[in-house]
């Protein structure tokens, strides 16, 4: 794909020109430098159904590239939780050391890579928005598309404002250089935009889809992420409504909770969006997810980097006899499910068994290109359904709260006696929201929630103090230097860095 690339006061715009099938960006260094030979001309694009539907491909490809997946997400959306910690070699990426024990300045380029990455996605969408009105074509899937590029959009905008709070809301593509340079929109403005957003999404997106088109989102996906970004404005109304509408749609626990991370078991009963990836022999430039690849276990046989490993402290926050324990973690010296030996010997002593891909299935390219990310599952619909209900109060809203905790709770413990996870019956109000903090990080460990979680319960300091978090400062990252210098100061930074 070619993109023309614009700076101005902080923005990088990337242009559009052509969509291709999937997004073909390709290694983590280089996705910018994409060779434009033998692509169709910006001018002769947006014309018809088919163009539409590549620019659509594209957008989800995107979601799938090296800004969205890999090191720049694992700085910002993890590396600042006691779940994680850096893993590798000590002297490999020592930067991600930053972001875990909160000395990251604004110069430290995994901001910008994140921060680059979601405007991408969002650019993505808003030439969709823009563009497809214009296109004669089937007028359903017309609306289906600008359906999808909303929440896309949506979803990239709730990621920015959850990192670095205020941020520059864009809604459309710059008409012109007046544009370009926009400021941080406060962050309660940025949040009424995502929800208008998944609103308007959700009333066009279908419930499901045929498998020619699975991966796309749906509308249990807008759904599900508007209670989750009305969770963090603590509007519990919201979220209760949101997700009760959810529970009525057909989604159910898998029932095996390490078997729902393979391969096999994509897009099944849980799942409800995912970001697709996929092998494709003879394209590295299509087989381009690092998602697994740099989670995977260091030193093994399909030699995985052995990024964002799980910490101690996780390991032992878990109930006893709790199967997600070793769901979740994978420890040196074991043999996973899948009957792989990992080494006992090593860099690290635990890495993430959620992104793990069996070693027999590594392809060339990427190992574990093809494992899909794992957006939003209904065990986190259900968690935010008992948050909520036991938020507003009352018998029935307890009864509620317990009834979708323990269903979460009894998945986990399977075919385990009732004494492995016993159902909570608190009905103090206070110490059922411990209970349910303590699911969801039992339950979503490893899946990029954790820090976000605790700041919005605002526990950081209590919970990351040691780590070095500081209160009134680390509740967000710095915005990323460059894009305040380009800005010529139109950005202003965040309190304290």
């Amino acid at each position: 794909m070619k993109q023309n690339n614009y700076r101005r006061g902080g923005l990088k715009l990337l242009l559009l020109v052509l969509p291709a099938v999937l997004f073909t960006v390709g290694c983590n260094k280089s996705f910018l430098e994409v060779d434009p030979q033998g692509q169709q001309p910006g001018e002769q694009f947006w014309k018809n159904e088919a163009d539409a539907t590549k620019a659509v491909n594209a957008m989800y490809g995107n979601l799938r590239g090296w800004p969205n997946v890999a090191f720049a997400p694992i700085a910002v959306e993890s590396l600042g939780s006691d779940d994680t910690e850096k893993g590798s070699s000590p002297g490999d990426a020592a930067f991600h050391n930053k972001f875990d024990n909160f000395t990251a300045t604004s110069t430290e380029g995994q901001l910008l890579d994140f921060w680059t990455g979601q405007y991408q996605n969002i650019n993505f969408a808003n030439q969709i928005l823009g563009n497809i009105p214009d296109i004669t074509m089937d007028a359903a899937l017309k609306n289906r598309y600008l359906a999808e590029a909303k929440f896309v959009r949506a979803y990239s905008h709730f990621r920015l404002v959850r990192a670095f709070g205020d941020v520059p809301l864009r809604l459309k593509v710059p008409a012109d250089a007046s544009e370009y340079n926009i400021p941080r929109s406060p962050k309660a403005e940025v949040y009424t935009a995502i929800e208008k957003d998944l609103t308007e999404a959700a009333a066009v997106l279908p419930q499901s889809y045929g498998a020619a088109d699975i991966g796309h989102v749906t509308k249990g996906a807008a759904l599900a992420l508007h209670a989750k970004v009305a969770m963090y404005q603590k509007k519990w109304n919201d979220v209760l409504a949101l997700t009760n509408q959810v529970m009525t749609m057909g989604y159910s626990l898998f029932p095996d909770y390490e078997a729902q991370f393979r391969i096999p078991n994509e897009n099944n009963s849980e799942s409800i969006f995912e970001i697709q990836a996929k092998f494709v022999p003879g394209n590295c430039g299509l087989s381009n997810s690092q998602y697994s690849q740099v989670q995977g276990v260091r030193g093994s046989t399909g030699g995985g980097w052995g990024f964002n490993v799980p910490t101690a402290d996780l390991a032992g926050s878990y109930e006893a006899n709790d199967p997600r324990r070793d769901a979740t973690i994978i420890f040196r010296g074991e043999t996973t499910p899948a009957g792989d030996v990992i080494p006992a010997t090593g860099d690290n002593p635990m890495y993430n068994q959620k992104s793990y891909v069996p070693f027999g299935l590594y392809v060339a390219c990427s190992e574990g290109s093809e494992q899909n990310i794992r957006v939003i599952r209904y065990a986190d619909v259900l968690l935010m359904n008992a948050e909520a209900a036991n938020e507003i109060g009352g018998a029935a809203n307890t009864t509620l709260a317990l009834s979708s905790l323990n269903a979460v709770r009894a998945r986990a413990r399977g075919s385990n006696p009732v004494t492995v996870l016993p159902p909570v019956v608190t009905t103090d109000q206070a110490t059922l929201r411990t209970a349910i903090w303590r699911e969801r990080r039992s339950e979503l460990a490893m899946e990029f929630d954790r820090f976000f979680d605790v700041i919005r319960q605002g526990r950081g300091a209590t919970v990351f103090g040691p780590k070095g978090f500081v209160a009134n400062r680390n509740e967000v990252w710095p915005i990323p230097q460059n894009e305040i210098d380009l800005s010529a100061g139109v950005l202003i930074q965040n309190p304290g860095y």
